[in-house]
């Protein structure tokens, strides 16, 4: 089993921030709003469905390190 460090979380942080900044931009939708609609279904899975993907991807990541950051593992 490997271990993550502080930097590494930083990094997968920063990372995924500029991912949801670059979607927030693209669609002038902020990121929680987003991942509200997506998780339920309600988006169009279209043309845009890789993108969205892709978005919600850079979104539960961030959640998940934001998490260990704060020790809720």
């Amino acid at each position: 089993m490997s271990t993550i460090t502080l930097s590494d979380i930083l990094d997968d942080i920063q990372t995924a921030e500029q991912g949801l900044r670059k979607f927030e931009r693209r669609y002038w939708v902020g990121s929680d709003h987003f991942h509200d609609l997506y998780s339920k279904g309600l988006l169009d899975d279209g043309e845009n469905s890789e993108d969205f993907s892709e978005w919600a991807g850079h979104y539960r990541l961030r959640e998940k390190r934001l998490a260990i950051l704060e020790g809720d593992r």
